[in-house]
């Protein structure tokens, strides 16, 4: 069986992404409240803010962003697992809110915040440990100036898709602390 071209560059850029990450830390609000989306991520990306801690907790990490667009990649792993011995779906869900929210705050410019009003899953097919990584793939479909729409999609190097989601965010005026 031959390797999967894809996975194999999937671990390639996270393996990057890793390197420049400062460890996980709660991002300082009243420097998060004066950079636009874009330059927060860009700050995370280049190690002089710190990581948010829910990806050390769920095991993801943020791989790509641009404007209107978040991609997350996780690996499923036995913790994430529920009683019927699958990923809980809250994984499922954290992973599409981060991607999705994410999305969103890119096309935010500095001084506004935003936050999750309402998230629909809908869940696919289990994941378990056997599914060496998953990306979610966030995307804005509106922006306006109080309220946000995204939609995600969990997916494996594959291309098989394992959920997919929509959201709802509503943008307000970040006070800082």
């Amino acid at each position: 069986m031959s390797a999967n071209p894809t996975l194999a560059l999937w671990k390639t850029q996270e393996a990057s992404v890793r390197q420049r990450l400062k460890p996980a830390a709660p991002l300082p609000r009243d420097a998060v409240a004066s950079l636009s989306g874009m330059q927060v991520f860009q700050a995370i990306f280049s190690g002089d803010l710190p990581a948010p801690p829910i990806g050390e907790t769920m095991d993801f990490v943020p791989i790509h962003m641009a404007q209107g667009v978040a991609v997350f990649q996780g690996k499923p792993l036995i913790r994430h697992y529920n009683p019927l011995g699958t990923v809980h779906g809250g994984w499922f869900c954290t992973l599409l809110d981060s991607a999705m929210g994410c999305a969103v705050h890119t096309t935010l410019p500095a001084g506004k915040g935003y936050t999750t009003l309402e998230v629909k899953v809908n869940m696919l097919r289990p994941l378990t440990e056997d599914v060496p990584r998953v990306r979610a793939e966030g995307k804005t479909i509106h922006v306006g100036r109080q309220v946000a729409t995204a939609e995600g999609r969990i997916v494996d190097a594959e291309g098989k898709i394992y959920g997919h989601a929509t959201s709802t965010c509503m943008i307000f005026d970040h006070k800082g602390q």
